[in-house]
């Protein structure tokens, strides 16, 4: 990419952010991060998965997502009895001219913009169905394969293990988000803003402007380009390592944890930092944007033993402490860094 295609595009995706949040934050109250997050995650070409408890928004949070951007959009309500044909389509037998055939009917899968709703209360075949799906971007019915959509994102809800008639994703399945995010209770504040805009939005909201596939397209291969420095790329190896604990000088981490984060959650916190860094028009990656994101990118897949429930220990304590101890080797370079 040439410099001055660089510094046009950097431009184009910073103007794109502000309006996405004055457009989807007017619209969805009380949620600032959780709508930053979801922007990076599609525009580094991740999935999300949402935690939260019913009744918070979240399929007005993702209907909203894909009106801003003008994509299409479709619903998968996971329920017990949901079937993977139910998800991806399947054959159907019809007559024709030149007498019966069977033709495929594309399942809600096949949209940019899927949310699947409450996705643990679906069983383990289904769930595999839908994120193997998710992961290949494509469908591949009787041997053949049939491409999803491009863009395709999916935002995927599921309840609080807590509840009730949930079957809990496998650690193997959780990893293939890109981030998991924690959808809370809105404040006081944002709930009256909510009343407020219940009572006065109509049928026939004005929808964002038309987005092409070829601009979004332009959007998602700028962050490739977002230069990373030596050290910010060397502290996220770090990190992920020191989550192991045969290979950690955390305590925390060699006292509760089972296993550490795989290599994926390494090229995903690499990818959202660029992209952090392009939303902000900063044409390189910082230590910041690496510890502002870890979090949400790596704590799902950081599987604590049983003597850290027993003690009260989280993943975000297990997390502060990598990241601290692993801050003191890169002082220097966090400095430079900064300057």
């Amino acid at each position: 990419m040439q410099p001055d295609e660089f510094e046009r595009s950097l431009a184009s995706v910073k103007e794109l952010y502000e309006d996405y949040t004055a457009f989807v934050g007017t619209r969805v109250l009380g949620y600032p991060k959780l709508l930053e997050r979801l922007f990076i995650a599609f525009l580094a070409g991740g999935n999300v998965l949402l935690e939260g408890a019913p009744g918070l928004g979240k399929t007005t949070l993702a209907k909203t997502w894909a009106e801003f951007f003008g994509l299409g959009f479709s619903r998968v309500q996971f329920t017990p009895d949901l079937m993977p044909l139910d998800i991806i389509g399947s054959n159907l037998l019809e007559d024709g001219p030149n007498g019966r055939s069977f033709r495929f009917y594309r399942g809600p899968i096949f949209s940019n913009v899927v949310l699947g709703d409450e996705i643990n209360r679906a069983t383990p075949k289904t769930q595999s169905a839908f994120l193997e799906a998710m992961e290949e971007k494509r469908v591949t019915f009787l041997g053949e394969a049939h491409p999803l959509p491009d863009p395709f994102f999916v935002i995927a809800t599921q309840n609080p293990i807590e509840l009730e008639g949930t079957y809990p994703l496998p650690e193997a399945q959780i990893d293939r988000f890109f981030m998991k995010l924690v959808f809370s209770m809105p404040d006081f504040h944002a709930l009256l803003g909510i009343m407020d805009m219940a009572a006065t939005t109509k049928s026939g909201a004005a929808a964002g402007p038309e987005r092409s596939s070829a601009a979004i397209a332009s959007w998602r291969a700028l962050s490739p380009h977002i230069a990373a420095p030596d050290g910010v790329r060397s502290y996220i190896a770090r990190i992920v390592e020191s989550s192991h604990p045969d290979r950690s000088p955390v305590d925390l981490v060699r006292r509760y944890v089972l296993y550490g984060a795989s290599p994926r959650s390494a090229i995903a916190l690499y990818s959202a930092a660029k992209t952090k860094a392009a939303m902000s028009g900063r044409p390189s990656a910082s230590f910041d944007d690496v510890d502002d994101l870890l979090t949400d990118v790596a704590a799902h897949r950081v599987i604590l033993n049983f003597e850290a429930e027993a003690d009260g220990v989280g993943v975000g304590d297990v997390l502060d402490a990598v990241r601290a101890e692993v801050a003191k080797e890169f002082s220097l370079s966090r400095g430079r860094d900064r300057a």
